[in-house]
This record gives structure tokens, sequence and C-alpha cells, in this order.
């Protein structure tokens, strides 16, 4: 079943509680106000962390008064939501924006359910960030986008390294990308990169509890590590590394 088929039923709000819960009930026709349960199960984690990715969006959509279907459009692409889904996705969606409780609930549970500053939480804050490039970044959008990182768990250091992913010269500077000082050695490179790849692989974290239809993310993160490496260290990724 896929995550869109899980989350449109009323189980979806059983499964979590809190406000992410009552969020799921109300996409279902009711209204859960339960106490926030342990999101120990590989299926309660897949919903947790897909209802958190929905509401902080849509929230982050409002964020500079215009909300367009450009981010929205976004969102279903870094979400792979096919087309029957399309329609449930979007009621979810506009449900989240005009939702009473505030982002802050939304991001503490999360952070609650999934793991203070987890990698899932980091695919999470990746992706409002790349919704929020959609249209350009504005200044509202900045501040909430710090504001949620810091719920969601990031220190300022760590809020500031996936900042700079999106904003900085990072993308364009293997050295950045790989968290090296230029000129590094290949031994040190090598290190690097392998620590990395331990710490983004894909299957890592959808053994997590991501939604295999959010795994976009994860693949560009995991190409622009292997870019770089190969910038880096003069190499084609084909060799042994």
């Amino acid at each position: 079943m896929s995550i869109w088929a899980t989350i449109a039923g009323a189980a979806a709000g059983l499964l979590i509680g809190g406000p992410l819960g009552a969020l799921a009930g109300a996409a279902a026709g009711g209204a859960f106000q339960l106490a926030v349960l342990e999101a120990t199960s590989p299926e309660r984690r897949r919903v947790a962390f897909t209802i958190a990715a929905i509401a902080l969006a849509a929230k982050m959509a409002r964020a500079d008064g215009d909300a367009t279907m450009a981010e929205f459009k976004t969102f279903q692409r870094l979400f792979r939501v096919e087309d029957q889904e399309a329609e449930n996705t979007r009621r979810f969606y506009d449900l989240a924006k005009g939702s009473m409780a505030g982002f802050e609930a939304y991001a503490k549970q999360a952070a609650s359910l999934l793991g203070p500053a987890s990698p899932l939480l980091e695919d999470l804050l990746d992706a409002l960030w790349l919704i929020a490039a959609t249209d350009g970044f504005h200044p509202a959008e900045l501040d909430y986008l710090q504001a949620v990182a810091g719920h969601l768990g990031f220190d300022a250091a760590a809020a500031a390294r996936i900042r700079a992913r999106h904003t900085g010269p990072a993308e364009d500077d293997p050295w950045a990308v790989l968290g090296v000082e230029p000129g590094a050695d290949a031994a040190t490179l090598r290190r690097a990169y392998h620590a990395l790849v331990r710490q983004y692989h894909p299957d890592r974290h959808l053994a997590e509890g991501m939604p295999a239809e959010f795994i976009r993310v994860t693949e560009a993160r995991m190409a622009a590590i292997n870019a770089a490496y190969a910038t880096a260290s003069g190499k084609k990724m084909t060799e042994p590394a």
C-alpha cells in the first residue's frame, strides 16, 4: 500500500496521535485528540514523517503570504505523488495550511517521534528548502526555515550547514560538500566520502522509516556527494573508491 493510501485512512491519526494525528484524522473525516505515541514501528515512522512533511510544507507555503501552485507542484515532485493520489494529497495539504495548530507544534512532535536532528528530519528540512526555492527565497520563508530547524532539534551550526547546501556556494564547491579543507589529501577525502555515504545512503533512510515515495531528496544528495568526491579526488566514480 502506498503511503498516500495509508495516511488517507482514519488509522493514520491513531498511529501517531497529537497535532499530527489530529490533522490526519481531520483529513479522514474525523478529529483525533490523542496523546503522542512512540513511533517505534517502521509503518508508524513512515506515517509520522509524511504527515509532518505535508504539514510543515503547507505552513511554509503561507509564510510569505502567497501559497503558490508552483510550490505544491514541487512538493508533488519531491514526494512522487501519483496522479490518482493528487486530489487526496492536495486536500491534506490545504487542510494543513488552514489548520489552527501552529508549525511549532508539528515540528516539535516530529522531533519527538523521529528523534531530534535525526537523518529523517534532515531529509524533511532539505525538502522544505527545495520547496522554498521554487519561487525564490522570501525573508519570511528564511525566518520560518530557521525556526523549524530549531524545533526539529538542529543546533545553529547544523542548521547553517543545511542552509548552505541551498543558498551558499557548497553546490559548486566539492570541498564544502565533503566537509573537508580545500586540498585535503586522498586519505582524508576517502574517509569523508565513506562517512557521508554511510550517513546519507538512501537504503539507510528507507530502513529508518522514510517513505519510498520520498527517495528523490536523498538520491539528489547522494548524487551531489558522488560528484564532489569525483571532482575533489580526480577519480571517476566507476573506479574503486
